[in-house]
């Protein structure tokens, strides 16, 4: 009777040749090499082919098989309904843009940065900011024009880099 250390030694790199021109793929090959001569030992039953190689080659081949009719069970899903939500990338480039704005507003004067976000924020109507500002509607329009001007140079300055 031949043990198992015998048993692998003696057949293990031809019996994972054969798996690797069967599979195609190294790891795979391994991988049906070592089922092979696990299953050969644990059912060691009268072997039902004329050579100890020829059996671990079928073996082999089966493993291969089983392996090939799972894949075809297996379905690639693909992403037909894709999360809308921003990735986390693209939450921290959001952030930082935010931090960069609330920044370049803190150097303004309070009623310019007011007039701004009462605008850009709150949606109010250039007549009502003027309203609330206590301004008249010219130079409520022109304060946040001034901030936008000064936001997109800062913000394309910032980019640049």
């Amino acid at each position: 009777m031949i043990n198992f250390q015998d048993l692998y030694e003696s057949y293990a790199s031809e019996v994972y040749r054969f798996a690797l021109w069967l599979a195609g793929d190294r790891s795979e090959a391994e991988d049906i090499t070592s089922e092979t001569f696990i299953r050969a030992w644990v059912h060691n039953s009268k072997i039902r082919t004329e050579t100890l190689k020829a059996y671990l080659f079928t073996i082999s081949r089966n493993i291969y098989l089983q392996h090939l009719r799972k894949r075809k069970r297996q379905a690639v899903l693909e992403d037909v309904h894709p999360d809308p939500a921003p990735g986390p990338d693209r939450l921290t480039e959001s952030q930082l843009k935010l931090q960069r704005i609330q920044r370049v507003l803190q150097t303004l004067p309070e009623i310019d940065r007011a007039a701004f976000v009462l605008r850009v924020q709150h949606e109010l109507p250039y007549i009502e900011i003027a309203r609330v500002l206590e301004l008249s509607l010219n130079t409520t329009k022109v304060k946040v024009y001034r901030v936008r001007k000064k936001l997109i140079a800062t913000c394309i300055d910032k980019e640049a880099y």
